[in-house]
């Protein structure tokens, strides 16, 4: 242990709040170890998410069950960090005064210092200050925590959109993209330790260098292609897009680039017009139908995805129809889906919430129902089919169980009386489809 303390990291929410948690580990690491026994601990930080309410209410759940482990050990440092911590600042001191921290997103570089100062002082510290010039540090190549083959890489963040429903710009900021030479030195870095894949991270990238001097503008199809020159890198992914935002210059890389996944998560939120321009979403469906027909030609294999929200205020019986109808009309491989709820300072907040609760509850369970139906079927396409598998990692199921990702992002188990090394490429021939997963046979 090297004299070392413990800490142990709770993360809510999105890839963004899991790649915070590793900056913080990072941040932290000439002073602690990490542990996966928060009872162990010397300090927790609980790495908060306010997009979803069911996310915010389980941080406030862990924070509040942290009080009894502060009584039985006072020396415990306690942090919240993320957009609950953000959008709470003081407030949340006065309902947990047993936190030591409350850090926003902003403020994680920071932590070294903050918690240095939490165990001098011993008294409540809030950190959340937003600055428009808030510049990203470069990455920290001193340590490699999780998936030892893959890892996210942040090249912005925050969001200059304004959904109604959405709080992000008041959470994490208006955007910011780090510079392009930052992002490719971590990439080599990660790749030269072994990294195989990786998952470029932003609120809206395809806006990334929107914000950077017109002169030395890197638009983000330019940034993916110098990545996937990056020796070693099997791989590349990206989260997440505004459909308003796609270029044909990117719709190209899915032609262009060998390395760039057939994957795209396109979040279209509502299938009707009246909604979006409600949601201040800023595209129409028929834009939107028209991305997704240009991106099959670009990439016929391409496997989309979406985010949607039911009952949002206003949506009536037909609004919610015409959602129902472009999931027909656009079978996504999968979709998350959630019932509105109001996450102030979200402008829709204001807004009269007129669809109850049990009729959202309804809505979302005919919308879940009919995706889970094409999604069998969209798995049962795969039935015969050869796939390349990057092994996720041995299944705890069973002996000789493993998984692998394929390129579109189904996850694939598969039985190898021989052991294999997450990161691994092996060629497996599909046998079965699950909602959930598929089932191959390895073909060597």
């Amino acid at each position: 242990m090297n004299g070392k303390k413990l800490l142990y990291i709770e993360t809510f929410g999105c890839q963004m709040n899991d790649r915070d948690s590793e900056i913080m580990r990072q941040l932290l690491a000439k002073a602690y170890e990490p542990t996966d026994v928060i009872g162990a601990a010397d300090a927790i930080i609980v790495n908060t998410c306010s997009i979803r309410d069911k996310a915010e209410q389980k941080a406030y759940s862990l924070l509040g069950a942290l009080r009894k482990r502060k009584r039985d050990k006072p020396d415990l440092i306690i942090a919240a960090t993320g957009c609950v911590a953000q959008q709470e600042g003081a407030r949340m001191l006065s309902r947990m005064p047993h936190v030591d921290l409350v850090v926003g997103p902003q403020n994680i570089y920071q932590l070294p210092e903050l918690f240095d100062k939490a165990r001098q002082f011993r008294q409540g510290i809030v950190a959340t200050e937003m600055a428009r010039s808030f510049h990203i540090p470069p990455f920290l190549p001193s340590l490699q925590q999780g998936n030892p083959h893959k890892r996210f890489v942040t090249i912005m963040q925050g969001c200059n959109n304004f959904c109604t429903y959405c709080i992000v710009p008041y959470t994490r900021g208006r955007e910011i993209s780090r510079k392009p030479e930052d992002i490719l030195a971590e990439i080599t870095h990660l790749a030269a330790g072994g990294v195989k894949e990786v998952t470029l991270l932003g609120q809206n990238v395809n806006s990334y260098g929107n914000d950077h001097p017109v002169g030395s503008r890197t638009s983000f199809a330019s940034l993916l292609r110098r990545v996937t020159e990056i020796k070693g890198l099997e791989r590349v992914r990206f989260t997440t897009s505004n459909p308003k935002d796609l270029s044909e210059e990117l719709m190209q890389c899915f032609t262009d680039l060998a390395k760039l996944c057939p994957h795209f998560h396109l979040p279209v939120q509502s299938g009707s017009n009246a909604i979006l321009q409600r949601m201040n979403r800023k595209y129409t469906i028929e834009h939107y139908l028209d991305r997704v027909a240009k991106l099959r030609g670009c990439c016929p294999e391409i496997a989309l995805t979406t985010d949607i929200i039911v009952g949002f205020p206003d949506e009536t019986e037909q609004d919610f129809q015409a959602t129902m109808a472009l999931i027909e009309k656009v079978r996504y491989h999968s979709a998350f889906s959630f019932k509105y709820s109001n996450r102030p300072p979200a402008k829709s907040c204001q807004f009269a919430d007129s669809v109850g609760r049990e009729e959202k509850e309804r809505r979302l369970a005919v919308l879940q129902a009919l995706q889970q139906q094409i999604t069998l079927e969209r798995n049962r396409e795969y039935l015969g089919r050869r796939l390349e598998l990057m092994v996720e990692g041995e299944s705890r199921a069973a002996e000789g169980q493993w998984s692998g990702r394929s390129v579109t992002n189904h996850i694939v188990n598969f039985e190898s009386q021989v052991a294999l090394v997450p990161g691994q490429l092996v060629q497996a021939v599909i046998r079965e489809a699950c909602l959930h997963s598929l089932r191959g046979e390895l073909s060597m």
